[in-house]
């Protein structure tokens, strides 16, 4: 078995940790530690450090199990980093910068060279892992910067019943990851995936706007809430919001209407369990009643279909849809609401 390696990114030093480290460490830990780690300070003493020092010596002895490793700047312990293997192909990296240390880009540094590393080939003299994770508290927003700086795109969240987690009260933990085969972070491509993968996401419906010749509108009864609502539904990854719409018209009623101009523009906020969203309602245009004839419904999710007078949309729908369907009654073209107003 090999010595465990230092690495440098010509800022900060990652070595194999040593005895005399041990004074510098505990001093270091503080009650930022203890929150996002769930340590108790009785937990952090020379004794205890020493321990984890062995024991860290120990698994990389173990087929190089997992690699602890100091974290120096000008000679000066800072922090320490961390690469556990969970199998052969994957490892989990944490880190923790020590007090009055942080804030200075040290933790970055050394989580992309210990990724670095961890993910290059064994005859390179890295770790040959084909992934490397980190899992965070969404709360903990330092460490979520120093997640995304390091080149680690966001994956999701895995939920958590409380006292699953380091904190008793966390209920998810992000997941943040790279991958061997990414491409290089000096890459523009891996650069716009990074910012990709944790930026936010706004969800998109489509509605459209069908009048029949009385100038009533088309509702429909849908089976999911008890409510009316203009037919329509989301917007696919990847998809035009024009062409979602009349996608959605198809499956839900079996009709072709081709989606016209955007009428109205309207903001969502978070509302019954939903995320809020953004609602693009379309013009169907003005068709004959005897349209509802060709109808089709997709039972699973459509109960009927009517031409509703206005009188009818403020009785069957909640209050925020029959704004946004009189606000797009009254648009002269890309109007904008929120929550219909």
């Amino acid at each position: 078995m090999t010595d465990q390696p230092t690495l440098t990114d010509g800022v900060v030093t990652l070595r194999p940790w040593r005895e005399e480290d041990v004074e510098a460490a505990v001093a270091g830990h503080d009650e930022e530690i203890r929150l996002w780690f769930g340590w108790k300070p009785e937990d952090i003493t020379s004794e205890r450090q020493l321990q984890a020092i062995e024991e860290w010596r120990e698994d990389w002895g173990k087929g190089r199990r997992r690699a602890a490793f100091a974290i120096e700047h000008d000679d000066e312990l800072v922090g320490s980093v961390e690469v556990d293997r969970s199998t052969d192909s994957v490892g989990s990296v944490s880190w923790a910068l020590y007090a009055g240390r942080r804030g200075r880009g040290y933790a970055v540094r050394a989580v992309r060279v210990l990724v670095d590393w961890a993910l290059s080939e064994e005859d390179q003299g890295g770790l040959g892992l084909q992934r490397v994770e980190a899992r965070i508290d969404p709360r903990n927003a330092s460490s979520t910067r120093v997640a995304t700086r390091a080149g680690l795109r966001r994956e999701g969240e895995r939920r958590l019943v409380p006292g699953m987690g380091d904190r008793a009260d966390a209920t998810a933990m992000a997941i943040y990851a790279r991958l061997s085969t990414d491409p290089p972070l000096t890459e523009p491509e891996s650069f716009r995936a990074l910012l990709n993968s944790f930026l936010p996401r706004k969800r998109a419906i489509a509605q459209m706007l069908v009048r029949d010749t009385d100038d009533r509108v088309l509702l429909c009864q849908l089976t999911y809430k008890r409510d009316w609502d203009l037919p329509g539904g989301v917007v696919e990854v990847g998809e035009s919001p024009q062409l979602a719409v009349s996608r959605e018209i198809v499956e839900e009623l079996g009709l072709e209407i081709p989606a016209g101009e955007l009428l109205l523009t309207d903001w969502l906020p978070p509302w019954g369990g939903w995320d809020d969203a953004l609602c693009l309602v379309f013009d169907g245009g003005r068709h004959e009643p005897g349209i509802l004839d060709d109808v089709v419904r997709q039972e699973r999710e459509i109960r009927t279909a009517e031409f509703c007078t206005p009188e009818q949309v403020e009785e069957r729908c909640t209050d925020f849809t029959a704004r946004r369907v009189a606000a797009a009654l009254r648009s002269t073209g890309s109007d904008y609401t929120e929550s219909g107003r």
